[in-house]
């Protein structure tokens, strides 16, 4: 699969997991985390293009995207994705809690979602 279709398979399947979190369908949730997960692994196996092909969601129009596309580009592209959660910690809703808790991890030094 190339890298631009799983960036849109991270993309859908985060924006199809929150969906279904507002509408309180964990099941449906976590098969959509699952997909996400699945394509994350992808791009991560391909090094530093699958992070780069990853960034461009640093700009998705929805939030929930960007922050999630972020927590997993903290340690590559530190500044844009902190950037990114801050903003999305500030919005409030479904985004802003995983933005507040990876900003936390990375601030104790605890993080861990993307080691080398």
């Amino acid at each position: 699969m190339k890298l631009e279709e799983l960036v849109e398979q991270f993309a859908q399947n985060v924006a199809a997991q929150t969906d279904a979190i507002r509408r309180g369908d964990a099941r449906t949730g976590n098969k959509h985390a699952k997909r996400y997960t699945a394509a994350l692994q992808e791009l991560r196996a391909q090094g530093n293009a699958g992070r780069d092909a990853l960034s461009v969601l640093l700009k998705h129009p929805r939030t929930d995207v960007r922050a999630m596309a972020a927590a997993f580009l903290l340690r590559y592209r530190t500044a844009e994705a902190k950037a990114v959660l801050e903003v999305a910690a500030k919005e409030g809703g479904v985004a802003a809690i995983g933005a507040i808790m990876t900003l936390k991890r990375w601030e104790e030094g605890t993080w861990t979602l993307d080691p080398e």
